[in-house]
């Protein structure tokens, strides 16, 4: 790990990632170093940054005297091992990565509503703005219909022509339709990944997410190299929900995760809608509870949207020929749910799923499905620390799922139990083969 005593040693570190003329860099390197060490919307590792700054929270980490971290420090120490810092460090120069950190200009702003489970750093390539006003999520479902994807595609097109920021999760479906729309219209789009921004995820979007790097931004809370799972898709909901100024579920079923994302839009106090479809489509049955127990707006069209943001004066070619707007723009638009802090939506381990537990995931892991026993809790992360080919030590399983050794020994005892693992002769775990379809590893 590089010092965090030495300057010149820590803006070598930095070198690639940070601007040159970088103010603290022992505190940049550390919320590096933390991004490392914990599974996103750790609020334990946040409080203690707050309360400490990240320099001096990562020296009590690490301090085995320090006895109120004890049970923290178990699930941080098993990625603290030699190499892996560097290793992150040198993927993201590798690709391009930029290291932002709070009060840098191209923060997104409302990751302070987040409070303790805002990101400790960000990963991103392309072009980082926090300026850019008007910011609307359009996320749905991956399994979307095509009445889903030409709506997403209609709106993120009309908006991103009015001078919109469209983000949403690059997943298939709702998320990819709204993205490549954007780009078509010549506009701003920007995408947050579950995994590493060195990782395309997934796979098939590809060119996509090259084109939103040329024109927008391509963000992660985790460094280059990290896997998406479950629960990381789960977790990135939230920061999409607080970058945007308006969120809209486009398509979604009854327990699609796209409703965790309104989950933490209600709970953020940001401009909430849903796209309503035939009451005899499944596909929709998600948006209808958006409207029904979220109380969000019901939209129909780009001027919906714009309503929500705010918008007070529209000129008449600004939506339907995407020549810009000129208008004059407000804060809390209509269609907002009520405010209040998102703390009560997350875990102190981890970003909580939320009410909703499935993950609009891509192809490559599939989401959620009650009926073969799925969930998105602490069983999940231990799952998603697994392999159907190679078994693994409870130690790789800690370290992977950031979890402490003894806390993932008993998650997969019961998962053995339950017939989710398996357990070889050496006391190694690993996936039933029967799991491998889907899991991309």
């Amino acid at each position: 790990m590089p010092s965090l005593r030495d300057e010149a040693t820590a803006r070598a570190a930095l070198r690639g990632l940070r601007p040159v003329d970088e103010s603290d860099p022992f505190g940049a390197l550390a919320r590096a170093v933390w991004s490392v060490l914990i599974e996103p919307g750790d609020s334990e590792a946040g409080a203690l940054i707050a309360a400490r700054g990240p320099l001096d929270a990562l020296r009590a980490a690490v301090d085995p005297d320090v006895d109120e971290l004890r049970g923290a420090r178990a699930r941080w120490m098993p990625r603290l091992r030699p190499g892996a810092i560097d290793e992150a460090l040198d993927a993201a120069r590798r690709y391009g990565a930029r290291l932002l950190v709070p009060g840098d200009g191209a923060w997104p702003r409302g990751f302070d509503d987040l409070g303790a489970h805002a990101p400790v750093a960000l990963w991103s390539r392309g072009h980082a703005d926090a300026s850019a006003r008007d910011v609307v999520a359009l996320v749905g479902a991956r399994a979307s219909t095509a009445y889903g994807e030409g709506v997403a595609a209609d709106l993120a097109a009309e908006l991103a022509g009015a001078g919109a920021t469209i983000v949403s999760g690059a997943a298939y479906g709702i998320d990819g339709a709204a993205h490549r729309a954007a780009l078509g219209a010549g506009g701003r789009t920007v995408a947050f990944l579950a995994g590493g921004v060195d990782r395309a995820y997934p796979r098939g979007h590809e060119v996509m997410l090259a084109r939103i790097v040329d024109s927008g931004a391509v963000y992660s809370e985790v460094p280059c190299g990290t896997a998406p799972t479950k629960w990381r898709f789960l977790a990135r909901n939230r920061m999409i929900a607080a970058m945007a100024d308006a969120v809209v579920v486009v398509e979604a079923g009854w327990r699609s995760g796209s409703l965790n994302t309104a989950a933490h839009a209600a709970s953020l106090g940001r401009a909430l809608g849903a796209v309503p479809g035939p009451i005899t489509s499944a596909a929709s049955a998600g948006c209808h509870r958006v409207l029904r127990e979220f109380g969000g707006t019901c939209v129909t069209s780009s001027r919906d949207v714009l309503e929500m943001l705010g918008v007070t004066q529209l000129s008449e070619n600004a939506v339907a020929g995407g020549a810009g707007a000129s208008s004059e723009r407000g804060r809390g638009g209509a269609g907002s749910p009520g405010g209040g802090a998102a703390g009560g939506a997350a875990s102190s381990r981890g970003s909580a799923p939320g009410p909703v537990p499935d993950a609009e995931a891509g192809r490559e892991v599939p989401p959620a499905d009650p009926r073969r026993g799925d969930r998105t809790d602490d069983t999940t992360r231990v799952l998603d620390a697994l392999s159907t080919r190679v078994a693994r030590g409870v130690d790789e399983v800690a370290r992977r799922s950031g979890m402490a050794v003894d806390e993932a020994a008993v998650l997969l005892g019961f998962a053995a139990l339950e017939g989710r693992v398996e357990r070889d002769d050496d006391g190694g775990w690993r996936a039933p083969r029967s799991s491998a379809r889907g899991r991309g590893r």
